[in-house]
């Protein structure tokens, strides 16, 4: 009957205009990807008939598109985009679920979540290996931001990078060891020495402690002694020998090792060494290229950074970072295949295939891009045109009905 015919294309248009609105009431929602109505006819055929007349539509299918959205760039170091095919592993609670919205926040134990409260899932740090930095990749764990403060290191290396002069001249002054214990203290005399610079280092409890280098030009136009006085203590006196081009011929003559110096205030004795092997003597200026040390103070949690691999980093007032976890990541066969849940998020289902887990830039799985989340993928403008399209289909069945309709008044108007 054309009634029927022209209800079943009303069904199927109504469902078409449900699909594009919902996809046009979520243009703006995160990680949210398109769904697309898609219609098979409906046909009663007879056995051995050429002349069998279709029955109408049905809807076969309601697939989603998982093309990728555009990536919105928030500034929170919390947000994620997945820039590939992977998914985000989600703990429920019930069980886990997967999602492509990367709006996250910190809930009041310090776990990542997103504004359902579903803890973010990861592979926890397990130390420093051979090839860098190692996460046990066979267990779940929610990813917990560590406020704790970071740990004191103990300097072990002073790097310097130097340029003392060729021009200059033995002072007039002998260098003398300076006396903290004089009193009143016995300073250094400025004009028993050429050149000086400082660097801090501290010690096995955090404390810093001034260590500064005077450098003496020797009766040798190449030679130079360099006093190293720590809090006003001296605690090496070593020899600086270039050649004729102003560098050293075995740079590792320039490394001086285990120089030692014991605080007072209870913390370890501070071991380090001493490298001048990038030092020159050139020209006529003295000229701090570069110094740096390797000990660092304790630090306060300052912020948290992602990076590509997914990897989670809590940043220290020291400089200093810690790896909190990794983002744990998840791909499937058949993506069309997963089961839409609501708040954003997908269960594996018989049809999409067992999940594969693994993490960032591996594979399928894409990369991780930190500060920023991927928006919806609905093209509003496509969504608008099919709306109106689907809006003449509903009209045009709605005919159909009307005509049939007038057919069947005919039929029963006659005498």
């Amino acid at each position: 009957m054309p009634f029927n015919i022209g209800l079943t294309g009303l069904n199927a248009s109504s469902a078409d205009l449900r699909v594009t609105g919902h996809n046009i009431a979520n243009s703006s929602t995160a990680g949210f990807k398109a769904s697309r109505a898609e219609f098979a006819d409906v046909f009663a055929s007879q056995c051995g008939s050429t002349k069998s007349i279709g029955s109408g539509v049905r809807l076969a299918a309601t697939a989603q598109q998982f093309k990728q959205g555009n990536i919105e760039f928030t500034g929170n170091a919390l947000d994620m985009a997945i820039n590939g095919k992977g998914f985000f592993v989600m703990d429920s609670g019930n069980g886990v679920t997967y999602t492509r919205a990367g709006q996250f926040q910190v809930n009041r134990e310090g776990d990542i979540v997103n504004a359902q409260g579903l803890r973010l899932q990861g592979y926890p740090y397990q130390g420093v290996g051979p090839n860098g930095e190692q996460f046990n990749t066979g267990a779940f764990s929610n990813i917990r931001l560590d406020t704790s403060p970071s740990d004191p290191g103990a300097t072990t290396n002073i790097m310097t990078h130097l340029n003392l002069p060729a021009n200059a001249q033995p002072p007039e002054i002998d260098w003398e060891d300076p006396d903290p214990t004089a009193e009143p203290p016995v300073g250094i005399d400025p004009n028993s020495y050429n050149h000086s610079t400082s660097t801090t280092i501290y010690d096995s409890l955090g404390q810093s402690h001034t260590a500064t280098l005077y450098f003496v030009k020797g009766e040798d136009e190449l030679a130079w002694t360099v006093h190293t006085v720590v809090n006003g203590e001296k605690v090496s006196e070593n020899e600086l020998t270039f050649n004729a081009s102003g560098t050293f011929d075995d740079p590792t003559a320039a490394i001086f090792e285990d120089i030692e110096f014991t605080p007072e205030n209870g913390a370890e004795a501070i071991t380090f060494n001493l490298d001048f092997s990038n030092t020159t003597q050139w020209g006529e200026k003295f000229k701090v290229v570069d110094a740096k040390q390797d000990g660092f103070t304790t630090g306060q949690l300052s912020g948290i950074e992602i990076d590509g691999k997914g990897v989670v980093f809590a940043r220290f007032t020291n400089g200093e970072s810690r790896p909190l976890g990794m983002v744990a990541m998840a791909t499937f066969e058949n993506p069309q295949g997963l089961k839409q849940i609501g708040d954003n998020q997908w269960e594996a289902t018989f049809a999409s295939g067992d999940p594969v887990y693994g993490v960032a830039q591996n594979g399928k799985f894409g990369d991780i891009v930190s500060g920023g989340f991927e928006a919806s993928n609905v093209d509003l403008a496509e969504q608008l045109v099919h709306l109106i399209v689907a809006q003449r289909n509903f009209q045009a069945n709605a005919q159909v009905i009307q005509a049939a309709d007038t057919v069947t008044q005919t039929i029963i108007n006659i005498r």
